[in-house]
């Protein structure tokens, strides 16, 4: 008999999307108290993406220990999954994708680096995690779009953005305006960012995925 399994997710990626990879129990992203619940209704499987940050307490340190302890296998990665799955992967969450390892390393600490603000009703990101930015400005230099000066000053200004304030259009916006890029080139880098964008938390949400998927048909 496969185990049951359960998924957290809905910014990183929609549940509309995750499900032509697994077909399981998806629910909205993850708050304080909530994991408890699957672990009595007999989910062994838990995969953690998206979980709620300032608006409402962010599932606790405790709860997925209690849950490992239990014998359920909690998988995180992308999101809130990746953080928590770096501060627990030695009680044996199993962490997943590039966020992941970029926290356990500690090449990042803060929780800015993967906010979001949200579409309360779909949970879809209204705003951009600095995780992409940082990952599409380095794919920008690579292709020639933008010098290595102008990377760095468009960094700083994501980081300095407020998390909700963060997008493609008002990031180049602002950077034309404060001369870190010239205007002619404005249009250009924009499209690049649109159209070559790096999402390396859909990615790591699709990794997730597909570990689940594997422990579900090893059981």
């Amino acid at each position: 008999m496969k185990s049951r399994a359960v998924i957290f997710t809905g910014n990183s990626i929609s549940h509309e999307d995750a499900k032509k990879i697994l077909r399981v129990n998806y629910q909205p992203p993850i708050c304080r108290f909530q994991l408890e619940i699957f672990v009595q209704k007999g989910y062994k499987i838990i995969g953690i993406i998206d979980g709620i940050f300032f608006d409402r307490a962010a599932v606790g340190h405790r709860e997925i220990i209690s849950a490992l302890n239990a014998g359920v296998k909690v998988i995180g990665g992308s999101s809130m999954g990746a953080l928590r799955a770096a501060e627990l992967d030695t009680h044996g969450m199993i962490g997943i994708g590039n966020v992941y390892e970029w926290y356990r390393d500690g090449t990042f600490e803060s929780d800015d680096e993967i906010a979001v603000s949200t579409n309360p009703d779909t949970f879809e990101p209204i705003s951009v995690p600095l995780v992409n930015i940082r990952e599409t400005l380095k794919v920008a230099v690579v292709a020639g779009v933008i010098s290595k000066k102008e990377h760095n000053d468009l960094l700083e200004l994501a980081v300095n953005t407020y998390y909700p304030d963060r997008s493609y259009l008002g990031l180049i916006k602002e950077g034309a305006k404060r001369g870190i890029i010239s205007e002619e080139r404005r249009k250009s880098i924009l499209d690049f960012c649109i159209v070559r964008k790096v999402d390396v938390k859909k990615q790591d949400a699709i990794l997730v995925l597909e570990t689940v998927k594997k422990l579900i048909e090893g059981t």
